[in-house]
């Protein structure tokens, strides 16, 4: 007979406590390891199972001892145990959360007592999991045990600059190392287990631990000694391969629960298993259904019968929208060079005439003299107009370009009246066509978002939308246009539909698309269309990968989507340009012909968004398209294909392709 302890180490050496809180918004105390001592020995698990003499392993003192009671068993019975052990908790085995040392010093604890470790211990994995911070870092968690160790560099300390996810990323990786270790530096070794993801489950507390991180699971109950159980594991092997979870991609976690090994009879007993093998599948932490028997037909048709409950395909994945599909997600863009020098000039003489505050950042001199001498440069040679050179000889600008030209807009914005503010905008509307603009204009916004001239134009362009005047006319097409070209960038464009920039652009946008000017309209429509196309671009490619369009993937957008759609229908209903057309015709031919023209383009624009706002979004059922049926989308997009909306006096839009567009969307995806 002899005692059983448990010996508590904290992996973090007390950072848990510390960042805990900050890093999950949960206080932690404390990242555990555990150890059994009995028979005068430590026992733990990291590179395989290894003995020491209590309290000397390279985790020194304990920073607890738990008192589990007393064993009955003899010595030689607990170490043919742990020999039959060594042959399942092996180094490549081991996974931070899911097959570790408190797994297995719950297996041990289970076998000399009966007992289990405390659960603050055993549920630390589930309990971190369950943080929005603890699911975002899964998958770093998951890749450092799918990704071999040879020749991976150490883990960086964790320092004042670092962001929280760098220092929680630098802590794990610190962790795992330490819990790993015998004693050597080593760094995470790639698992088995999670190369396929196939779990290895030996108790009760492991298998609701990944219970709990699988919205799809699937166990098997096996045995050694079951011949049924060797001739099914090879397709229940290949079966995790082909429908398990990883990252990026929907799927279900696969567990191998051995009756023979550690606690995980009493797993068997607690599910009622009674013959292997024996297949449970669940949803949610609730058993749907069970399969007796080696049947590898039935087993893969209940596999897939569970991944279409979990993840139901999106009600358009199998539609046929050959006339959406052609639509291009490329933004649309205003690449018109004006005369630079002219533009210089004009916005020039607006300074000279502004009064200047005293005390302002930058005095009108200096403002002129950065337009003349750096900006005009660079705009002329990267928008000649004589001969236009090759994308890949472009000069693109750099900071000491673009900081000093942000400072000089910010003061202007500031100094000058609306009317005057259009050519500043309209110089950078150009200056994003420039792929290193936009990389550097996300860095602002993310930085330093009051130095950033985006957000000051925003700020300046709620007060213009009241102002009638024609300079706010311009000013609001220009920050349109520039708008348009500043999703272009690949960096900038995702950032722009976050936190109050999305909010600034919105109140933008959504006025605009209403406005009296057919102009303003038009532009207004593109920027709807550059705006719906990024999320667009992310399902699309979400799709053509085999991630599938997740649920909460655009949790935030779910009600900007709904202001932006109810927006773009209403522009829709109103863009009517055969009474328009109706009011101008005494004016001339010309003129009319290009009110048709820009109404048509503005009708195909607000269409194309449209269908890309409710395209296999993961709102479509809940919010879109009840939405859709509230504000009668469908009619209104069929009114735009019958006499007397525009156009064509006969018949509505008469423009093969485009006819095809709305009636596809107002039939399939309005319907």
């Amino acid at each position: 007979m002899s005692s059983v302890k448990l010996y508590v180490y904290d992996l973090s050496n007390g950072m848990a406590r510390q960042l805990s809180r900050q890093l999950t918004g949960r206080q932690i105390d404390g990242i555990w390891h555990t150890s059994v001592v009995v028979f005068g020995k430590e026992i733990f698990y990291g590179q395989g199972i290894s003995i020491t003499a209590p309290g000397r392993s390279h985790h020194g003192q304990p920073l607890q001892v738990i008192d589990m009671g007393e064993t009955a068993l003899d010595e030689e019975t607990f170490r043919e145990y742990l020999q039959e052990m060594r042959q399942h908790y092996t180094a490549d085995k081991y996974h931070l959360l899911e097959f570790n040392c408190n797994s297995f010093t719950d297996d041990c604890v289970g076998f000399l007592t009966g007992k289990s470790i405390p659960s603050f211990i055993k549920d630390l994995p589930t309990d971190f999991l369950s943080t929005p911070f603890g699911a975002a870092l899964r998958p770093t968690i998951d890749a450092m045990y799918r990704q071999p160790a040879a020749g991976a560099p150490a883990a960086p300390a964790p320092a004042a600059s670092m962001s929280q996810a760098e220092i929680a990323s630098a802590l794990i990786q610190a962790v795992s190392s330490q819990a790993q270790s015998n004693g050597q530096a080593t760094q995470a070794q790639a698992s088995s287990s999670m190369t396929s993801p196939l779990h290895v489950i030996t108790n009760p507390a492991s298998f609701q631990s990944f219970l709990k991180s699988h919205r799809a699971a699937v166990a098997f109950f096996t045995s050694q000694t079951c011949p049924p159980c060797r001739m099914i594991e090879p397709v229940f092997e290949r079966l995790s391969e082909e429908k398990g979870a990883r990252e990026g991609v929907d799927g279900a976690g696969f567990a191998k629960i051995d009756i023979d090994v550690g606690m995980a009879r009493n797993l068997a007993s607690e599910w009622g298993i009674r013959a292997t093998p024996t297949f449970m599948f669940f949803l949610d932490g609730k058993k749907l259904d069970e399969l007796k028997g080696a049947n590898a037909n039935e087993l893969r048709t209940q596999v897939d019968l569970l991944l279409f409950q979990t993840y139901p395909p999106h009600p358009h994945s199998g539609m046929s929208l050959p006339a959406i599909q052609a639509v291009s997600l490329n933004p649309i863009l205003f690449s018109q060079v004006p005369a630079i020098d002219t533009v210089i000039s004009k916005f020039s003489s607006f300074v000279d005439e502004a009064t200047w505050p005293q005390g302002a950042p930058q005095t009108k001199d200096k403002v002129k003299d950065l337009l003349k001498s750096t900006v005009s440069p660079y705009l002329k040679s990267r928008f000649p107009t004589l001969a236009p050179a090759s994308p890949a000889n472009l000069p693109t600008a750099s900071p000491t370009i673009l900081a000093p030209w942000a400072q000089a807009t910010v003061t202007v914005i500031s100094c000058l009246p609306i009317d005057s503010l259009f050519p500043m905008v309209d110089m950078w509307r150009l200056a994003f066509l420039d792929p290193s603009v936009g990389t550097w204009a996300a860095a602002m916004l993310a930085n330093a978002p009051n130095a950033s001239p985006m957000v000051a134009f925003l700020n300046k362009s709620v007060s213009a939308l009241d102002n009638t005047s024609k300079g706010a006319r311009n000013f609001i097409l220009t920050i349109l246009r520039m708008l348009c070209n500043a999703f272009s960038s690949p960096t900038l464009g995702p950032q722009l539909l976050r936190g109050s920039v999305r909010d600034q652009i919105t109140a933008v946008v959504v006025p605009s698309l209403l406005h009296p000017d057919a102009t303003v309209r038009t532009a207004a429509a593109s920027l709807a269309f550059n705006v719906a196309a990024v999320p667009q671009k992310a399902r699309v490619e979400a799709v053509r990968t085999g991630k599938g369009i997740k649920s909460d993937s655009e949790d935030d957008l779910g009600d900007w989507q709904v202001e932006m759609l109810s927006a773009v229908v209403e522009a829709i209903d109103r863009e009517k340009d055969s009474e328009e057309v109706g009011s101008y015709l005494i004016v001339s031919s010309f003129f009319v012909i290009w009110l048709i023209i820009n109404s048509f383009y503005t009708v195909h624009r607000l269409t194309a968004s449209l269908a890309f706002f409710v395209r296999l979004s993961p709102h479509y059922e809940t919010s879109l398209k009840p939405l859709l049926e509230v504000i009668q989308a469908q009619s209104i997009l069929k009114s735009k294909l019958v006499k007397g909306s525009g156009w064509n006096a006969d018949g509505g839009v008469s423009k093969k392709e485009v006819r095809k567009l709305i009636e596809e969307v107002a039939n399939k995806l309005c319907a």
